[in-house]
């Protein structure tokens, strides 16, 4: 039996779909993509999926030792998570009719309830800041169980209500990204994109996170054109740059004596003007 066998292994499990991974270790348990797992988590035990193969711990890197998967998920725990989002609606109901009692200005949009059942978590979104210790009372008074309000920003309601981009595809942040990056509207520029906010906005009426998918490798390749405005030498004669075709190699040049024309960038002679 060689080293390899004999070292303790990871799994990458997700709680909910397009949320973080969290490592764990499998245990005695011989585990595989797509697999139902039981797992002890600081909010106690949770349902969560495996989506990352089993790897070899590192001990050496590993920061501190990792929570032991507990068990293979079985039938009645499918079932009690059909329990749960019954539950969840139900509480969600109560929770806006409360809101609208209190006259609060806050927009509940999601409710979590914890797998083992000892708490909901109230999903929230406001432009300042909100007194719900009324709320609360009334929900723990109705639920029984330890209750949090956590307020987020629009663009983790959008991941975690999901919809449609402006592709025609299911929203990014809701099928696939783990964690929002920095995006910024010079990633639009670079990209020759419309600076339009409604034709570069998502729903969340943030920029949208694609921008970044691209935005390097235009970057690099635009290092080699000529910029926009600057005068060039084409084979159909002068003329000054008035946009690029990064991804065909083609320059757009409005030339002297009119027209405009679309040029390799191997035949742009670029001059000093």
């Amino acid at each position: 039996m060689d080293e390899t066998t004999l070292m303790s292994k990871k799994v990458g499990i997700r709680f909910k779909p397009a949320g973080k991974v969290y490592d764990f270790d499998c245990g005695a348990f011989v585990l595989k993509r797509g697999d139902h797992v039981i797992v002890e988590t600081e909010q106690g035990l949770s349902f969560g999926t495996v989506t990352v193969s089993p790897q070899p711990i590192d001990e050496k890197t590993a920061e501190k030792p990792l929570k032991k998967v507990h068990r293979l998920a079985a039938e009645k725990d499918l079932r009690q998570l059909e329990i749960n989002t019954g539950d969840e609606k139900k509480a969600h109901l109560y929770c806006l009719e409360c809101i609208k009692k209190l006259g609060l200005k806050m927009n509940l949009f999601a409710v979590d309830k914890s797998f083992d059942g000892s708490k909901y978590t109230f999903f929230f979104t406001s432009e300042g800041r909100v007194d719900f210790r009324q709320l609360v009372k009334m929900l723990v008074k109705r639920l029984g169980v330890r209750i949090e309000m956590r307020q987020v920003g629009i663009r983790n309601q959008t991941k975690m209500c999901g919809g449609l981009g402006r592709c025609g595809r299911e929203t990014c942040c809701s099928s696939f990204l783990d964690k929002f990056g920095p995006v910024s509207i010079r990633m639009a520029k670079e990209q020759d994109l419309s600076l339009n906010p409604t034709k570069i906005s998502g729903q969340c009426g943030r920029l949208m996170c694609c921008l970044t998918y691209e935005y390097e490798t235009y970057k690099s390749l635009k290092k080699d054109f000529p910029k926009t405005g600057k005068v060039v030498q084409t084979p159909a004669g002068e003329g000054k740059v008035v946009r690029h075709n990064v991804m065909a190699g083609l320059v757009t040049v409005r030339l002297e004596g009119g027209g405009e024309t679309d040029v390799p960038l191997k035949d742009i002679v670029q001059m000093h003007r």
